[in-house]
């Protein structure tokens, strides 16, 4: 069966295939750019041990990007050390509510698929949309102060349709005072260089330990089946 050429394809028709291959290409850059991130700051110790402000500025894309495999609150400790609490402040909350924009993006293109679709049709996915959406504001206010997982708040900003805007205003209003405190608690006490790779560690237990010990059970499953 031969296609049909795209000059006697319908103008919207076309217009769809063009918005999909570049969302495609947008969600396909938005991924590199943190992976890409992620990996120079692992792999140089001295960008790690930097003190220039740029360096907090690009650190929060990880950080901050879907389920933030790295944690961002000993990286703030750090530079809370070398410059005031609104300095610190300000260049983080610039750079969690650009990667916020990011995340909004990359989780309406993941539920726009149609595998993810049918999640939002689910009678559990609805109850929390409807509770969500009784106070989203509100809601996205406390979960964005509070020390609670934020991620899961990502994708339901996305499945409810909650406007892009509010939800970073929300973002801005919520994390700056949480980020102030934060800067402000390194400022006073200037945490020791030796105990900040002890806090990531410790800060990265809730994220890995459900994956590692998945793996051993799978790996456990594997053998005893063999």
């Amino acid at each position: 069966m031969k296609s049909i050429p795209d000059t006697q394809v319908p103008p919207a028709v076309r217009t769809r295939r063009t918005i999909s291959r570049t969302r495609t290409i947008v969600f396909i850059l938005e991924i590199g750019l943190i992976l890409a991130l992620l990996i120079v700051w692992l792999s140089s110790e001295s960008i790690r041990q930097s003190k220039s402000l740029w360096i907090l500025f690009f650190y929060n894309f990880p950080s901050q990007f879907l389920i933030a495999i790295v944690p961002h609150e000993p990286v703030f400790l750090y530079f809370s050390k070398f410059y005031s609490p609104l300095s610190v402040t300000f260049v983080a909350i610039v750079g969690t509510s650009l990667a916020e924009v990011l995340n909004y993006s990359v989780f309406k293109y993941v539920g726009d698929l149609k595998p993810v679709k049918n999640v939002h049709y689910s009678k559990t996915v609805n109850k929390l949309i409807i509770f969500f959406n009784k106070a989203p504001f509100a809601t996205l206010l406390v979960a964005g102060f509070t020390p609670v997982p934020f991620y899961p708040f990502r994708f339901l900003v996305v499945l409810a349709r909650y406007p892009l805007l509010k939800y970073i205003l929300a973002i801005f209003l919520s994390r700056t005072p949480r980020f102030y405190l934060l800067a402000l608690f390194g400022y006073t006490f200037k945490i020791p260089d030796y105990l900040l790779p002890v806090i990531f560690i410790l800060l990265t237990i809730p994220f890995s330990y459900p994956m590692i010990r998945s793996f051993l059970k799978s790996k456990r499953d594997k053998n005893d089946g063999s």
